[in-house]
This record gives structure tokens, C-alpha cells and sequence, in this order.
């Protein structure tokens, strides 16, 4: 998935970016609320994790004009500042949750992951399509209780899908997800991973969908013997 990161504080960026990129997500860090605001209002992110006190401004700011703008990425604010009322104003702007630093990097990837689920629709450590299902914890993949060795970033094709079941996703907002804004490849590559997973989901619920002119449309399926 595609994740940005707004902090200020280099170390403790990386040190997110990493964390998250060992899981099989694509991070893009900013440090200004300026760089943030027009990065989200032309890319599509699976989820901001925000600080507040930035060099250009407040992060409470930005979720403010985030969510007037009827953007309704998921926001996880992480901050320095403990005071309750802070945690009640950002919660109320529409923020997702709301973690203060100093933070244990596990944690912050296991409330990332509950944003995730709830966001798609589930209250487990894993996504569902009929018979397929995708561990976002151990990073597993089962077709009808078979497990399938996927790549790290058919892994995370696999995850995009699942998570927006049902929406037309463009082949360059793809190619960014998965490599990133910087990254050395070209919208050729998406056609070719998209290819490689249909053939080792092979037999499963989840139809991806090719839509020419448009991009690709992850559905469940209804098989005639279901």
C-alpha cells in the first residue's frame, strides 16, 4: 500500500519509512504541510500519518482542509503533544487515531493495520474475497485454505485490490502504489505483476478485471457452483 508520511523530524521519518517498507508498502515523506497538501490533492494514498507541529504550519490545519475538501484518506496523527484536548480536536476533525511520541514502532504498524481493516470492512488481522484470504500480518495468501507464494509486490497488488474491491484503479496510480514516486519502472510493469497474480490466485473468488481506457476493477466473484 501507499502510505505518506508528514514529519519534520528526519530520523524519526526513516525510521517509519523503513519499518513500513519491510512490510511490503510504498512510502512517500514530506516535512511541510505545503509539500503535504499537494502531494495528497493529486495522489491517491491508502493512508497519512501526520504530525502536528510542522515548520510551515499545523498538521491540524491540513486534516481540517483534508476533510472540507471531502478527502477522506485515513489519518493517524502522531505527535509530541499529550494534552486530551489536542487528542479530542484531532478526533473530531476526522482523524483516524491519534498516537504520541515517543511511540514503539510496532504499535504504529498494528493500529496502521486496524485503520486498514476498518476501513475495508473487516475487524481481523486479514482481507477477505469468497475462498481467498490475505494475512496483512504474516503476509500469507490461501486460496481455499491453499497457500499461494506471492512476491513482495504481488503481495502488495494483492492488498491494493482487496482493499478497493470494486473501484477502478488507473494503471499510473498503480504504478506509484507500487513503486513509488521515484520509482525506475514504467506502466508496462503493472501489466505484467497484474498478470503474474491473476495466474497464482488462479482458481479463487477475487476477478481483476482488465478496463481498457480506465485501468483495472478487483469484484468477488459468484461461481455457479457456490
Amino acid at each position: 500500500m501507499r502510505f505518506l508520511v508528514v514529519e519534520d523530524t528526519q530520523d524519526v521519518a526513516e525510521a517509519i519509512r523503513d519499518r513500513f517498507v519491510r512490510g511490503g508498502h510504498v512510502i512517500d515523506i514530506v516535512g511541510h504541510v505545503a509539500d503535504a497538501e499537494q502531494l495528497s490533492a493529486f495522489n491517491m494514498y491508502d493512508l497519512v500519518i501526520l504530525d502536528v507541529n510542522l515548520p510551515d504550519g499545523s498538521g491540524f490545519d491540513l486534516l481540517r482542509r483534508l476533510r472540507l475538501a471531502k478527502n477522506t484518506v485515513p489519518v493517524l496523527v502522531l505527535t509530541a503533544r499529550l494534552a486530551v484536548d489536542d487528542k479530542i480536536s484531532a478526533l473530531d476533525i476526522g482523524a483516524d487515531d491519534y498516537m504520541v511520541k515517543p511511540f514503539d514502532l510496532g504499535e504504529l504498524e498494528a493500529r496502521v493495520r486496524a485503520i486498514i481493516r476498518r476501513r475495508a470492512g473487516g475487524n481481523q488481522s486479514f482481507l477477505e474475497a469468497g475462498n481467498l484470504t490475505f494475512d496483512m500480518v504474516e503476509r500469507r495468501t490461501l486460496v481455499a485454505g491453499e497457500e499461494r507464494e506471492l512476491t513482495r509486490r504481488e503481495q502488495m497488488l494483492l492488498e491494493i485490490f482487496l482493499t478497493n474491491s470494486g473501484r477502478v484503479l488507473e494503471k499510473e496510480d498503480l504504478l506509484v502504489r507500487l513503486f513509488g514516486l521515484n520509482g525506475d519502472s514504467n506502466p508496462n510493469a503493472v501489466e505484467v505483476y497484474v498478470g503474474r497474480l491473476r495466474r497464482k490466485i488462479e482458481g479463487s473468488d477475487l476477478d481483476i478485471r482488465t478496463l481498457r481506457g480506465l485501468g483495472y476493477q478487483a469484484r468477488l466473484t459468484v461461481r455457479p457452483d457456490s
